[in-house]
């Protein structure tokens, strides 16, 4: 068998809201809640499970999206749209702008709860 990332758990404080604005941003669906936990299915399969947690204070987490050109222009298009701020670089110094790292294109955004987001369209390493 074949090892795949299946899932991982997401802290938000707002798991239903935190849920939405990830799948409004890229273009994807919320799913049915199961137990305690608000999922948004990636195409590749892997699922962002979101969880409230029990309140205490948790770390922003880092998740990076590799997408299509096209996919890349509708997102950022959604980014633009909703006035969010975003970065070229994950220090976030390089404000509204986006990277060309690798040939590709790359930007950041923050999620409500703080954590980083990511889009690229070519993997690290990967081009010129």
């Amino acid at each position: 068998m074949t090892i795949e990332l299946n899932h991982t758990i997401v802290v938000a404080e707002d798991k239903k809201a935190s849920a939405q604005f990830l799948a409004d941003i890229l273009g994807l669906e919320v799913s049915p809640q199961y137990g305690p936990f608000i999922p948004v299915t990636i195409p590749n399969g892997v699922t962002l499970d979101y969880y409230e947690g029990d309140g205490e204070p948790f770390v922003a987490q880092h998740y990076a999206f590799l997408v299509s050109e096209d996919e890349f222009d509708a997102i950022f298009e959604r980014i633009k749209e909703r006035g969010l701020t975003y970065w070229a670089d994950p220090y976030h110094k390089l404000d509204n702008q986006i990277n060309t790292n690798d040939g590709g294109r790359g930007l950041y955004w923050d999620d409500p709860n703080g954590h980083k987001l990511e889009i690229l369209t070519k993997p690290y390493g990967s081009g010129d």
